[in-house]
C-alpha cells in the first residue's frame, strides 16, 4: 500500500553530529532543573530523526533509569503533554496507541480507524500488528472484530491482515455490480499502483468514477472507507491535508488528529501534505497551526512544520 512519493519527503531529517548522550543529559537537565526548560525539550526533541529519539529514550534509561516518556508525562501537561509523548514513542507503537484509542470507551473513533489503516504500509502495517500485540496482549484483529461490524468490519480486517500488493490482477476482467465483498477484495487487497490503473478501467467500462459509483452503491463508514482508499491511492498527502484542515477548522482544535498525523508523517511526506494543503486551502498549513493553538504546543508543532509555505 506504499505511497508513490519518492524520496524523502518529510520536514524532520537525522540531526548531524547527534550524540545520544549529550542529547539524554540536556533533557534531563530541562525536566529536572527549577521549572521546566521547554524550549530545551523542543529543540532537542523536533530536530531529532525517529530512530535518533529512540537512542536519546535508551541513554536516558540507561543514565537516570527512569523512562523518559514517565518523565515528560510527570512534568509536562495537556496537549503539549501528548505531543512531546508522541515524538519519543516508536512508529508502530504510537499508531497501535491510537488505534487502542480509537477503539476504547464508548463508541469508536472510525475516522481515526480509517486513516491509520488506509496511509500505512504493508510492512508499517506488519509491524503496528506486533506493536499492538506486545502492548495490548490481545491481537489488533480481535478487538477491531470486537469493535465494530458488517461490511466495515470485514474491509478493515483485510486492511490489518496485510495482504496487499501480493496480488496479481487484470484490471479489465471483472465486472463489478454491487457486490460489497467484491469491493472489499479489490480495493483492500491490490497495490496501489494496479489500482490506479483499475480505477482507469473502471471509468472506461463503466463510463463512471469509482469514488461515484462507491457513493451511490454503498453507504457508512463502509463507504468511507472505501471513499478513504480511493483518496489515497489517487494522492495520499492530499488525503492527509483534508483530514489536518478539519482538524484545525471549527470549534476546537481536534488534537487527536493533529499529533497523529504531524508526527507519523514528519518523515515520510509532510512536506507533500504542506503543498496539497496551500493548493486546496489558499493558505499554509503553518499559518492554520499558528491561527489555531497556542503556547508550547504551538510553538512544537511549528517546529515540526517547518516552513511557512
Amino acid at each position: 500500500m506504499a505511497s508513490m512519493w519518492v524520496g524523502h519527503q518529510g520536514t524532520i531529517r537525522d540531526y548531524p553530529g547527534f550524540s545520544a548522550s549529550v542529547d539524554a543529559e540536556a533533557i534531563q537537565k530541562a525536566i529536572r532543573g527549577i521549572g521546566t526548560d521547554e524550549k530545551m525539550l523542543i529543540s532537542i526533541l523536533t530536530e531529532r530523526s525517529n530512530a535518533q529519539r529512540q537512542l536519546i529514550v535508551k541513554e536516558y534509561q540507561a543514565a537516570y533509569g527512569k523512562e523518559l516518556k514517565d518523565d515528560l508525562k510527570g512534568d509536562l501537561s495537556g496537549h503539549f503533554e501528548h505531543l512531546m509523548v508522541a515524538l519519543v514513542t516508536p512508529p508502530a507503537v504510537f499508531d497501535a496507541k491510537q488505534l487502542k484509542k480509537s477503539m476504547k470507551g464508548t463508541g469508536t473513533n472510525e475516522d481515526a480507524l480509517i486513516e491509520i489503516l488506509t496511509t500505512r504500509t504493508s510492512r508499517q502495517m506488519k509491524e503496528i500488528s506486533q506493536a499492538y500485540y506486545t502492548v495490548y496482549k490481545k491481537s489488533l484483529g480481535d478487538d477491531i472484530s470486537s469493535e465494530t461490524s458488517g461490511d466495515f468490519r470485514k474491509a478493515l480486517l483485510t486492511l490489518a491482515d496485510v495482504r496487499r500488493e501480493e496480488v496479481l490482477y487484470n484490471a479489465g476482467e471483472n465486472r463489478w455490480g454491487t457486490d460489497e465483498d467484491k469491493f472489499t477484495e479489490i480495493l483492500c487487497l491490490r497495490s496501489f499502483p494496479q489500482l490506479k490503473l483499475t480505477f482507469d478501467e473502471y471509468r472506461a467500462i463503466s463510463q463512471k468514477d469509482i469514488a461515484d459509483s462507491i457513493k451511490g452503491e454503498l453507504s457508512g463508514h463502509f463507504e468511507d472507507l472505501l471513499l478513504a482508499i480511493v483518496h489515497c491511492v489517487r494522492n495520499t498527502p492530499a488525503f492527509l491535508a483534508e483530514r489536518l484542515h478539519r482538524a484545525l477548522k471549527g470549534a476546537g482544535t481536534d488534537e487527536f488528529t493533529l499529533n497523529r498525523i504531524m508526527v507519523s508523517r514528519s518523515e515520510i511526506d509532510l512536506l507533500d501534505i504542506r503543498t496539497e494543503f496551500k493548493k486546496h486551502y489558499g493558505y499554509s498549513l503553518y499559518s492554520a497551526i499558528k491561527s489555531d493553538t497556542s503556547g508550547d504546543y504551538e510553538i512544537t508543532l511549528l517546529k515540526i512544520c517547518g516552513g511557512d509555505d
